[in-house]
């Protein structure tokens, strides 16, 4: 029977056995058999099910998706040497030394699965498909999200265009320190993505660690600190 290997960038968290007639769960939550406790990762974010002499990985209507093979996926007839991708996280799918590799899963394999979209453009194509289309349950425009891991509590939503963070009350987040600007910086919602821009005060902003001097654009998991607060990024 093949095996998944859980990885989180190139080291190898866990490996698991896939056994046929079985189903292998993951996502955030405790009760799942794969867990990646990850903020990008849903409670049940996607399943394997052993299918015929296959293995069928199917998405569960995650917020931010499956990938395999770095192609979002509703279901995909998982092949040898496969990457899942979740959140951060991969899981590679593969056959054991001396095991037989079915070069086609599902003899319907064609007919039945989901066609795949390139992940650089699947967001925005998903956007323009109908209410009735089957996605992963996203919004038809993506959403910044800033989740708390200092100074802080819970997940604020980027849900203007220009986003202010800084002394004043009258920014959308407000963090305290003696250097920090009224206005310290700003995260503006473009066409290509989220940029994160410094504004003004003696003390800079920082992303994953580096000051920053001029606008930047977010990625999922990036590390803001101002002041005395400091977040997560990641888009939903």
């Amino acid at each position: 029977m093949p095996i998944l290997t859980l990885k989180f960038k190139d080291n190898v968290i866990k490996e698991y056995d896939l056994e046929k007639g079985k189903s292998l769960s993951i996502g955030r939550r405790e009760e799942n058999n794969i867990v990646i406790d990850n903020l990008a990762v849903s409670g049940h974010h996607a399943k394997i099910d052993s299918v015929g002499e296959g293995f069928l990985a199917t998405d569960l209507q995650s917020k931010n998706g499956s990938f395999v093979n770095e192609q979002f996926i509703s279901t995909h007839w998982l092949k040898h040497g496969d990457v899942i991708t979740i959140g951060k996280h991969s899981i590679v799918f593969e056959y054991k030394d001396g095991e037989t590799k079915p070069e086609t899963a599902n003899p319907q394999e064609n007919m039945d699965q989901t066609m795949v979209m390139d992940t650089n453009s699947y967001k925005s194509m998903l956007a323009k498909s109908s209410p009735n289309a089957a996605s992963p349950d996203i919004s038809k425009e993506p959403v910044g999200v800033l989740s708390y891991v200092a100074g802080g509590q819970g997940e604020v939503e980027i849900s203007k265009k220009l986003f202010k963070i800084g002394k004043a009350s009258t920014n959308d987040i407000v963090v305290s320190g003696f250097l920090v600007g009224q206005v310290a910086a700003t995260i503006s919602k473009r066409p290509g993505g989220f940029f994160f821009t410094y504004s003004g005060g003696t003390s800079k902003p920082k992303v994953n660690g580096v000051s920053v001097t001029e606008s930047v654009q977010l990625k999922d998991f990036d590390v803001i600190e101002i002041g005395s607060a400091k977040m997560h990024f990641f888009v939903k």
